[in-house]
């Protein structure tokens, strides 16, 4: 017992935490767990809408009518829908988990082994995003809207280099070099995302020999349509997603990106920069006043006693997450570039506090580190995902992006969350030692591997089913939407049980 006690002799904040007993601690480490997986749900909002505005920037196309040989200037989006999903929106929703799996492998450089925090979370990530977050994506459109993927060929593109970056995990695991990771295959795993992204273009623009010959049916032209919210009682509806409450949103939305305004002599062109930068500021400090103020408006007039005591406590929880988020940048600034890096920056962040917390949990409580990747780690750092694919699945009218996000999110989890760790891991190695990476607990990682596999073909069995009977993939009716979720998150936990048995030497 001393030695463990030496071990967990390190502590979190202050000396003192080493004094109380380890039941004690173990409770606290889990609640300032709990607490960072709200902050990451508190930031997803603003890199979401950051997210948004980036990929709806467009730029001036000049063409010449074939018709009417006259010049014609077009608007075109800069981002290709395809190449948005997977980049932004998958890469940036798998942030905390590639943050979180790029620290642990800085902190384990120099040694001859990689931690299994980082791919135990990332695996566990892709079981979390195929079940739980498909199962709450059945269930988001309203009752009787169905929702069906549009383009078939893009999403079996996406899926199979989902498929196949698990298969390659399985492989250089257990078959090519078992238990070693060599600076070759580190190498391979990151280019494969290269790989995935030329494809993905290339079957979205249908490019002859290199795409499936499948039809496309109806897409939005946006891949975030414009918001067409109710009015009530003269103000326009603010985004339940958003986190700030926007001064004057219509006089807002007309505002020019300070970035892409053109110098010019006019006084008119002066006077108009100032307007926009004097407006950008005075949202700005609305975000730092929205971050303090515990009662809004419709809270105020609210006749529910105990919903305004909720609505204040929740605020309240949420103001120091609030206050520090404040910092970041007006998503209409650059496109919504410097909202959105600021974003990533915070999250990465919260990401390292998460890896101090989870190595004092597994020290004073004695759960394999594992487990805690696969299942905690795993569902907490997943939640800009499902906060994500719930927002697609509900303003798109397709289940494009909701869905893609969950496949591509899984492939980025392999190609780049996992690749990019081992490889700054297998370099140092084989420059300082000229040794390969040794994993630990392989065996387990690998038999993880395997159950995913087994369990996600159930997962798109039925929505090939739900395709075929009811003709979309999300909604429908609400009986069968709530059977087919209860059924994913069966998946889901047959999942994490077997691995956790496997993991605890039990199976």
């Amino acid at each position: 017992m001393a030695s463990v006690k030496e071990q967990c002799d390190f502590y979190f904040i202050f000396k003192g935490e080493t004094k109380l007993g380890y039941g004690v601690r173990g409770f606290l480490y889990f609640v300032a767990l709990a607490y960072c997986f709200i902050g990451l749900s508190s930031i997803t909002a603003r890199f979401f809408r950051s997210m948004e505005t980036v990929v709806k920037h467009s730029r001036s196309v000049e063409e010449i009518d074939p018709l009417t040989n006259v010049k014609v200037v077009r608007q075109k989006k800069v981002w290709n829908y395809a190449i948005a999903d997977i980049t932004l929106l998958a890469f940036g929703t798998s942030f905390p988990q590639i943050s979180l799996a790029t620290i642990d492998a800085i902190r384990n450089i120099g040694k001859l082994y990689a931690g299994g925090l980082g791919p135990g979370t990332l695996v566990g990530s892709a079981a979390f995003d195929l079940f739980p977050i498909h199962a709450v994506c059945v269930v988001v459109p309203k009752a009787g809207e169905l929702k069906k993927i549009s383009d078939i060929g893009l999403w079996l593109v996406e899926l199979f280099w989902s498929f196949w970056a698990y298969i390659w995990l399985y492989l250089i695991l257990e078959v090519w070099t078992p238990s070693i990771i060599t600076l070759t295959e580190a190498l391979l795993t990151v280019l494969q995302f290269g790989l995935l992204l030329m494809h993905a273009y290339a079957q979205d623009k249908r490019w002859p020999y290199l795409s499936l010959p499948i039809g496309r049916t109806e897409r939005p032209e946006e891949w975030v349509p414009p918001e067409i919210a109710p009015l009530r009682n003269g103000n326009r509806d603010h985004d339940k997603y958003s986190e700030l409450h926007e001064v004057n949103e219509d006089r807002n939305r007309t505002i020019v990106d300070i970035f892409s305004i053109h110098s010019g002599n006019t006084e008119q062109s002066c006077e108009e920069t100032i307007s926009e930068k004097a407006n950008l500021l005075s949202i700005w400090k609305q975000q730092f006043i929205d971050a303090v103020t515990l009662e809004s408006e419709e809270s105020r007039n609210s006749n529910n006693k105990w919903s305004r005591l909720g609505k204040a406590f929740w605020k309240l929880l949420l103001a120091p997450w609030r206050l520090l988020f404040a910092f970041v940048p007006p998503y209409q600034i650059a496109h919504g570039w410097i909202a959105f890096i600021f974003s990533l920056v915070f999250i990465s962040g919260i990401a390292y506090i998460v890896t101090m917390l989870t190595d004092l949990i597994s020290c004073v409580t004695g759960i394999n580190a594992y487990v805690i990747a696969f299942t905690a780690l795993a569902a907490g750092t997943s939640w800009p995902d499902l906060v994500a694919s719930m927002i697609a699945a509900e303003r798109q009218i397709t289940a494009d992006s909701a869905i893609a996000n969950i496949t591509c999110s899984n492939s980025v989890n392999i190609y780049i969350g996992i690749g990019v760790p081992w490889l700054i891991d297998t370099l140092y190695n084989y420059i300082a030692y000229k040794e390969p990476l040794r994993i630990q607990n392989a065996a387990g990682l690998s038999f993880s591997l395997l159950v995913f596999f087994a369990t996600s073909v159930g997962c798109i069995g039925v929505l090939v089913f739900r395709r075929l009977t009811l003709g979309a993939e999300l909604g429908g009716p609400k009986l069968w939407a709530w059977v087919t979720c209860v059924y994913l998150m069966l998946l889901w936990l047959t999942f994490v049980t077997l691995s956790s048995l496997r993991v605890s030497g039990i199976i």
